[in-house]
């Protein structure tokens, strides 16, 4: 088998890069002359702009401008916009009010951007930002989800009474209607799936500028794709796409939060064209919780009609996705289209009916956030489904045995409109089972128990759609010394991309490692792509790259053909070499490279686009294990299984990377991770570390992980996204985990974070109700 091909557990190549400090993220880039920008952001949640007087900070020595909204529309630039294609319940489109990069008459959040400050030097910009006087007229604030919706609370916008964006639904209500009523048993749960910030490792920075030779507008940008945000910036400032390079170099995790377009960035190209000078912006970790996207923050009531044998008839879900003071560029696609359809799950439900209410709030934009969707549903399912298997006593277990969809079943067409293709449910949970020792667990239990602790186990099964939706394209140039330069639309965030495609290439072309150089995330080089999201770069781009390596393949033969002087149909290709069947002549690749260069620097350039005919649908089953201090209301992860089918596997080890750190992430919004604001104010109470809890080390045990792949009938390499599954298993894993754990008290629901004084205070108040 070929060393570095796929499926091998090939060590990522870009690490020794990175680890020794030979990166380049977006803060590292700078440009001669270049000035920096500082933005005066709204320390109220709601409040009218009476004025702003720009006057003293203009003063200022070293400041070259200060810029508001009139600026930007004197220029032309023009709101951002929302690009999710939505449809309301009576078929109206939704409340899109526009989203201008610097707030217009009224700012709708604090943090919201009302001026931007650019200087010689950032002590300036910081300086002279604290001199731009804006009169504010301080307005009631809205944060609370459900609160959106009743009555008299204050408007977010005049356009949407009553804060609604949106009412929609999908799938069949009178069938649920109907399998509610005639069900044996009917399970019920309220369920807030809370609201977190993605805080990568690196935040978000922009550096833009003017390029003299061809007064191009240049903007270096942390991002998860550079095509989507070129299209963006060229339709925003009324100019051809050709007029825009987007350059993003690496990147320092993005989770989705990455994606989308940002009034900075805006507000530093219309900077820097103004003053021909080179515009710099890096947030500081507390301007990034004050105006990244948020993820998650969803309220839902949810019905689960059972039959007399614990087998499901029809499910209704009633949810309120707040989607913040603004529209991102894909808000409110996450709590509907996104997500919606995986209610379904694993199982044979046979009616399904979902109705989400969008609201806005006086709270930063919510948009994708990993898994951007299926994590949500995922995590309404399957605590619904444990608590259904306790409350009728069949178990966690046995109620979902009872109504896996079975292999023989496949394909599966789901009522919520997805057909799976592959997938062996009840096997991922048995062997999560078997795996996790979840027969030995009453002995841990007791052990537990004498040591004054209380232990559980949580199972979660998952399936999510992902690696689906439109093309990517993957461009193989051979040079003519054999080497390989792979140019493609996906954005390495640091999952491993330059090691996976290498091994795609080395599988294909029998090119070592060393002799690949990927190109990614520059519109200069790379000239089309769809960028990272959706656990799709490797499913989608790696088919294109294997696409365009097998068209390289053809050429390369019939130039192997003449050298070896046969006829082309004699001729196979194994493993770097064209041999003559039936003999022992051969060339190598780098030999007919060379020859097909004999003119010129390169022999050879293919360009392949591939589109998924669906999406894929990687599965699997996460088994956590948690013990409580009652004393305290600590919950610590002390063991954790997870059996996943992710189809072809290009390399182990990636993939393992992806599900631990997945896994961490779940962790962290199941029991720690939460933005809390003040319900008088608006304010940000949680705006820093300090007071926002980020899973550690400490917190993430070691974790037992089995593949069991099935490659998928949809992808042209058997894969399925991988990158996504960790957040998705985790948070309903460990909060059924705990739930077991805390069953002696008689709690059967606890919202996540499970903090130590929510776990705590839950424990007081049964043991209190108990005693009277």
């Amino acid at each position: 088998m070929m060393k570095f091909g796929i499926g091998q557990p090939v060590p990522r190549t870009e690490d020794a890069r990175l680890l020794t400090g030979g990166g380049r993220y977006t803060d590292d880039v700078s440009l001669p002359g270049q000035t920096h920008a500082v933005f005066v952001r709204s320390p109220h949640a709601h409040a009218d702009i009476r004025g702003i007087d720009v006057a003293e900070a203009m003063a200022q020595p070293g400041v070259l401008g200060v810029f508001t909204v009139a600026d930007l529309e004197a220029d032309g630039v023009q709101p951002i916009p929302c690009a999710a294609a939505l449809t309301q319940r009576d078929g109206s489109p939704y409340v899109a009010p526009p989203r201008p990069a610097l707030a217009k008459a009224r700012a709708r959040h604090v943090g919201d951007p009302v001026a931007v400050v650019v200087a010689e030097t950032l002590e300036a910009a910081r300086d002279a930002a604290e001199l731009v006087m804006v009169d504010y007229d301080d307005r009631p604030a809205i944060t609370g989800t459900a609160d959106a919706l009743e009555p008299d609370r204050p408007q977010v916008w005049d356009e949407a009474p009553g804060n609604l964006c949106f009412d929609w639904e999908q799938g069949d209500e009178a069938a649920v209607d109907s399998a509610l009523a005639k069900a044996a048993r009917v399970v019920e749960l309220e369920i807030v799936n809370n609201r977190v910030v993605a805080n990568p490792m690196e935040g978000r920075a922009c550096l833009a500028a003017v390029e003299a030779e061809t007064g191009r507008l240049v903007i270096h940008v942390t991002s998860q794709g550079v095509h989507g945000l070129r299209k963006q910036f060229a339709q925003l400032f009324g100019l051809p796409e050709e007029k825009f390079r987007v350059v993003t170099t690496d990147v320092g995790g993005g989770f989705g939060m990455k994606l989308f377009n940002y009034p900075e960035y805006m507000v530093c190209l219309f900077a820097a064209r103004r003053l021909n000078r080179p515009v710099k912006w890096a947030a500081e970790r507390t301007e990034g919780f004050l105006s990244d996207d948020h993820g998650r923050d969803h309220v839902s009531r949810a019905r689960l009609a059972l039959d007399g044998d614990g087998r499901f008839l029809g499910l209704r879900v009633d949810t309120v996705a707040n989607l913040g003071a603004y529209l991102s560029n894909y808000g409110p696609f996450i709590p509907t289209d996104a997500g919606s359809a995986m209610l379904v799950g694993s199982y044979t439900t046979p009616a399904v009916y979902v109705r989400v209410k969008g609201v806005f709030t006086n709270t930063q934009p919510v948009d994708a956030y990993r898994g951007a969707g299926r994590p949500e549903a995922a995590y309404l399912l399957e605590r619904l489904i444990d608590h259904a298997g306790r409350v009728t006593g069949l178990g966690p277990a046995e109620i979902r045995r009872r109504n896996f969809i079975p292999p023989a079943a496949m394909p599966y067409a789901t009522p919520m409109g997805q057909t799976y293709d592959t997938g062996a449910f009840e096997q991922n949970l048995s062997d999560g089972l078997e795996l996790s020792d979840h027969a030995g667990l009453p002995a841990r239990k007791a052990a537990a128990r004498a040591r004054g602790k209380l232990r559980g186990a949580g199972i979660a099964t998952y399936i999510e759609a992902c690696a689906g939706g439109g093309a990517e394209q993957a461009t193989v140039q051979v040079n003519g010394d054999g080497r390989i330069v792979l140019m493609i639309g996906t954005q390495t965030n640091g999952q491993g991309h330059e090691t996976a495609y290498k091994q795609i290439i080395a599988d294909r072309l029998g090119v070592p490692p060393e002799d690949v150089e990927v190109v990614q995330g520059d519109t200069d080089r790379v000239s089309w792509g769809a960028g990272t999201g959706g656990s799709r770069s490797v499913p989608v781009g790696g088919a294109a790259l294997a696409e365009g390596a097998a068209r390289v393949v053809t050429k390369a033969t019939e130039v192997a053909a003449d050298l070896l002087e046969t006829a082309t149909v004699d001729v196979e290709f194994v493993e770097g070499r064209f041999s003559v069947v039936g003999t022992d002549r051969s060339v190598s690749f780098k030999e007919v490279a060379a020859k097909a260069a004999a003119q010129g620097p390169v022999a050879f350039t293919e360009v392949a686009r591939w589109t998924p005919p669906a999406n894929t649908f990687p599965n699997g089953c996460h088994v956590a294990e948690v013990e409580v201090d009652p004393e305290t209301g600590v919950v610590e992860v002390v063991g954790y299984t997870v059996v996943d089918d992710f189809g072809t596997v290009v390399n182990p080890l990636l993939v393992m990377g992806q599900v631990h750190g997945g896994v961490a992430q779940g962790i962290g919004q199941a029991l720690q991770e939460r933005v809390v604001f003040d319900p008088d104010s608006g304010q940000l109470l949680s705006g820093s570390f300090m007071d926002y809890q980020m899973p550690r080390a400490v917190d993430v045990p070691d974790i037992r992980i089995k593949l069991n792949c099935v490659p998928s009938t949809t992808n042209a390499l058997g894969m399925k996204g991988a990158g996504e599954a960790g957040a998705i298993g985790a948070p309903p894993a460990v909060i059924n985990a705990l739930v077991d754990a805390l069953s002696d008290y008689g709690i059967q629901h606890i919202d996540m974070p499970a903090t130590p004084l929510s776990v705590w205070t839950a424990i007081q108040a049964r043991s209190k109700a108990a005693a009277e």
